[in-house]
């Protein structure tokens, strides 16, 4: 009976030690799952090198703007300016293939491709016909993109009646020539914002 436990006792040690000497060698499966990464780097080259080209669109506009404007935005003739909330726009007609540019850039690329403000961009030359006969030059700042692109309107459409007097009718009609003056209610001292107050509580 002795000899049996002294048996099972052996064996089971055996076991421990064969299992403590399986549990010494775990490196190898570490060292080949950690062989691999070093792909990362070619991946933000390719990245860094994509985003270089609207920087070279910028200046190739800005060279055509400079070409096609001498002496500036001021000293050319066919101008408007166009205002709504906080945005201003001057804007500038030359005879051309309908190209519009706005801050050196294209208007579908600084108006994000929004349609419905490029619908507000190209409305007024839409209503005369004139889409492809004038190019546009914009110099826009304050407000956002809505109130830029609107303000854009009204200089277009300004500007278009320094062409001729009889442009007044048709814009006029679409109502291009009125200054929207909606602009944001001002904030009131005891109110969250221009009308909404704070929670009334009776007790």
């Amino acid at each position: 009976m002795a000899t049996q436990t002294i048996s099972a006792l052996t064996s089971s040690f055996s076991s421990l030690s064969f299992s403590s000497q399986i549990s010494k060698n775990p490196t190898h499966s570490l060292s080949f799952s950690f062989s691999k990464p070093t792909r990362f780097p070619s991946f933000v080259v390719a990245a860094s090198s994509a985003v270089a080209d609207p920087d070279v669109d910028t200046e190739d506009l800005k060279k055509l703007v400079k070409s096609r404007l001498p002496g500036g935005f001021a000293a050319q003739t066919i101008i408007g300016t166009g205002r709504r909330k906080c945005a201003i726009a001057r804007v500038v007609l030359q005879e051309g293939s309908g190209k519009i540019i706005i801050n050196y850039r294209d208007a579908k690329e600084y108006l994000q491709g929004n349609p419905l403000w490029l619908q507000y961009v190209k409305t007024p030359l839409i209503t005369l016909g004139y889409e492809n006969s004038y190019d546009v030059f914009v110099k826009a700042h304050g407000g956002g993109l809505s109130g830029q692109a609107q303000a854009v309107s009204l200089g277009i459409a300004r500007a278009l009646l320094k062409i001729s007097d009889s442009h007044r009718s048709p814009l006029k009609q679409e109502g291009l020539l009125t200054r929207d003056s909606r602009v944001v209610e001002r904030k009131k001292p005891g109110l969250r914002k221009a009308r909404k107050r704070p929670q009334y509580s009776k007790r």
